[in-house]
C-alpha cells in the first residue's frame, strides 16, 4: 500500500529542498524502514553511548539540538558525559559535526554558553560543533536528532529523533524519579523533576533523509549569525564560525530484514530576514501540513502527547476534525502545570492552553479527554514528548509541539510513519504496526499495565484511561486512607489546573502512599484565569507563542 496520508512533493511547498531529490516516482518518503519507539531519556542516552563508543575511523556522527550540556551524563558513569563521549569518538577518527542553537542571552536564563563549551571540547578533539543563530527574531532552532553512519557497514546506520535534548533533566526513566542533573523548574516539581519524553530510532533508507536535513543546514551559505553584537562577541573569543566541508554523502543504507515502515521527514523552517535559507528561502511548513492531511482522514481516535497544546489555531485544527466526524475522539496527555511559575510567565501559557481546550471541548464535548501525569511520589511529571497517533495508521514523533511557534517560527523536525502492510483504513492493522506499538507502550505506563494488556480498540482504550484517571483523581481528592493523613500542598501556584494535590513530606520524594491506585493519569479541565489575567495574558501570549505567518498570505 502507498502511504496515502503522506504529503506529495508539491504539498511540501518548498521546491528548493533536496530532501526528496533522490527518491523515485515522485515520492516524498522512504520505504523499507524499521522504526522503534525510544521512550524516556535514560534508555536513549545509554543506547546512544553504546553505539557511539563502538564507532571508529571513517564513520560519521552528525547531531543537531536545541540545547547541549557538555557535562550531561549518558550513563551512570560520571565519565560518560556528552562532551567526553563525542570528543572520544572524534579522537578515534569519527567525523563529528554538530549544530546547536546559540540561544538568547544567558542572563535571561538561556544557555548559549553551554553550547560554546561543548563546541570547544569537541573541536579540541578534531570535530566541529557550531552555534547556529540563523533564526527569526525571538525564534529558536528546536530540532533534536543524531545521525550515525558507518563507513564499513551501512547496515549499522541509525538515526534518532524526537523530543529528547542532550541536556540536563532529560535522563529520566519509566520510574520517573527524575535526573540528578536537573534544570531549574518550579518548586511543585520537587528536587528532581520527573520528565516524560519520547524519541524514535530509525534504521533503513530514511537515515539518509535525516542526514540530508543536517547537510542542508550545515552547508547553507547564510552566516551563522547576522547580529553585530553576537558576531563581535564570537570574534573576540576566537569562536569557530566557518563550517568545514562535509565528506560526500554515502547512498541510503539498506533496508533491515522485514522492514515495513514508510517514513516521511517533515520540517518547520521560517522565512528569515535579511537572507533566507538556501534550501528553504520562503520557509517550509510541512510539519503542520503533514499533520493536517492526516487529521482530515481521522475516523476513530487521535492520541496526542505534547508539551503545550496551545493556541486558537491548534484548537481549530483538531476541533474541525471532531466537528466533521461525530465518531472521532481525541485523547491528549500534557503537563499538569507549565515549566514556569512566575506571575508574568505562567498566565500567558495557561491562556494559550485555554484557547485550545475551549475550542476542542466546544467541538467534541465528551469525545475529548485531556490528561496530566503524576509520579508515585505525588509530584507532577513534566510531559515533554511530541507524539501524534491517528487511528492505527499514521503517527509522528518529533521535536514539534502543537503550538504556533512550532508550526511557523522555529526550526523543527518530525518523522511521520505509515506501515505499508495496512491495506486500507477500514480493516484491522497488524498488532506490530508502529502506531499501535508506541501508543500501547505509552498508555501502559500511564495506566500501570504491561503493554500487551493495553487494548488496541479505541473504545476500550478510551474507557481504560478514563477509569484509571477517575480512580486516581478520587484518591487524591481525599478518598480512602488518604483522609487519615494531612500532607502539605505544593508551594507553586496551581490556579487553573483543576487538580487536587497531595505531596510527599520532605525527604520522601519518590515513595508511594499505601492504597494509591495504579497509574499516573489525572483528568484536566481548561485553565481558570481571572478577568485581569485574561486581559493582559492575551497580549503577552503573542510573544510567548508567536505566529510566524504574520505578513504572509497563508495561515496555519
Amino acid at each position: 500500500m502507498l502511504p496515502d496520508l503522506f504529503l506529495v512533493p508539491e504539498e511540501r511547498e518548498n521546491p528548493r529542498t533536496r530532501i526528496d531529490a533522490h527518491l523515485e516516482d515522485g515520492a516524498a518518503w522512504s520505504v523499507g524502514n524499521h522504526v522503534r519507539p525510544v521512550v524516556h531519556g535514560r534508555p536513549y542516552f545509554a543506547e546512544l553511548h553504546e553505539r557511539i563508543s563502538a564507532m571508529g575511523e571513517g564513520d560519521l556522527l552528525f547531531f543537531v539540538d536545541w540545547r547541549g550540556d557538555p557535562d550531561q551524563q549518558l550513563t551512570d558513569d560520571p565519565q560518560s558525559t556528552v562532551s567526553a563521549t563525542f570528543a572520544a569518538a572524534a579522537r578515534r577518527g569519527v567525523d563529528v559535526r554538530g549544530l546547536l542553537w546559540r540561544s538568547h542571552w544567558r542572563r535571561l536564563g538561556f544557555h548559549s554558553h553551554k553550547a560554546r563549551y561543548l563546541g570547544l571540547e569537541i573541536e579540541e578533539a578534531g570535530g566541529q560543533c557550531l552555534r547556529d543563530m540563523r533564526v527569526r527574531t525571538a525564534g529558536s532552532h528546536h530540532q533534536k536528532f543524531v545521525v550515525l553512519r558507518h563507513g564499513d557497514d551501512p547496515s549499522r546506520d541509525i538515526t534518532y529523533l524526537g523530543g529528547i535534548d542532550l541536556c540536563h533533566s532529560r535522563r529520566d526513566g519509566i520510574e520517573h524519579e527524575g535526573d540528578s542533573q536537573r534544570v531549574d523548574m518550579p518548586a511543585v516539581f520537587g528536587r528532581r523533576p520527573a520528565w516524560h519524553d519520547v524519541h524514535c530510532a530509525i534504521t533503513g533508507p530514511a537515515v539518509y533523509d535525516v542526514e540530508t536535513v543536517f547537510r542542508e543546514r550545515w552547508e547553507d551559505s547564510t552566516p551563522l549569525t547576522l547580529n553585530p553584537g553576537r558576531l563581535l562577541s564570537s570574534i573576540s573569543r576566537g569562536e569557530d564560525l566557518t563550517p568545514r566541508p562535509l565528506p560526500e554523502q554515502a547512498p541510503p543504507p539498506p533496508s533491515p530484514a522485514e522492514a515495513c515502515e514508510a517514513v516521511q521527514i517533515l520540517r518547520t523552517y521560517p522565512a528569515i530576514l535579511p537572507k533566507g535559507y538556501d534550501f528553504a528561502p520562503d520557509g517550509e511548513r510541512s510539519v503542520a501540513a503533514g499533520n493536517a492531511k492526516a487529521v482530515r482522514h481521522a475516523q476513530r481516535l487521535i492520541y496526542l502527547e505534547d508539551q503545550y497544546l496551545w493556541s486558537e489555531e491548534v484548537g481549530r485544527h483538531f476541533g474541525n476534525a471532531l466537528r466533521d466526524n461525530p465518531d472521532l475522539r481525541l485523547i491528549a496527555v500534557i503537563p499538569i502545570v507549565p515549566d514556569v511559575d512566575g506571575p508574568l510567565t505562567s498566565p500567558p501559557e495557561l491562556y494559550g492552553r485555554k484557547l485550545a481546550m475551549d475550542l476542542l471541548l466546544e467541538a467534541g464535548g465528551d469525545r475529548v479527554a485531556v490528561y496530566g501525569l503524576t509520579n508515585e511520589g505525588g509530584y507532577p511529571i513534566y510531559v515533554h514528548s511530541k507524539v501524534c497517533v491517528i487511528d492505527d495508521v499514521w503517527s509522528s514523533v518529533g521535536s514539534d509541539n502543537f503550538n504556533r511557534r512550532s508550526w511557523t517560527s522555529d526550526s523543527e523536525i518530525a518523522a511521520a510513519i505509515q506501515d505499508v502492510r495496512v491495506e486500507n483504513r477500514e480493516g484491522t492493522a497488524p498488532r506490530d504496526v508502529f502506531a499501535l506499538r508506541i501508543r500501547r507502550e505509552l498508555v501502559a505506563e500511564h495506566v500501570g499495565l504491561h503493554p500487551d494488556d493495553v487494548p488496541d480498540d479505541p473504545d476500550e482504550l478510551w474507557a481504560l484511561m478514563a477509569a484509571s484517571a477517575a480512580r486516581l483523581d478520587e484518591w487524591y481528592a481525599g478518598g480512602g486512607a488518604l483522609r487519615r493523613r494531612h500532607l502539605p500542598r505544593p508551594k507553586a501556584p496551581l490556579r487553573g489546573t483543576s487538580v487536587h494535590w497531595r505531596r510527599r513530606l520532605p525527604g520522601a520524594q519518590g515513595t508511594a502512599d499505601v492504597g494509591r491506585p495504579p497509574g499516573r493519569l489525572r483528568r484536566l479541565e481548561p485553565p481558570q484565569l481571572t478577568r485581569a489575567q485574561l486581559l493582559w495574558a492575551s497580549r503577552v501570549y503573542g510573544v510567548v507563542d508567536p505566529d510566524g505567518t504574520l505578513g504572509r498570505d497563508d495561515e496555519i
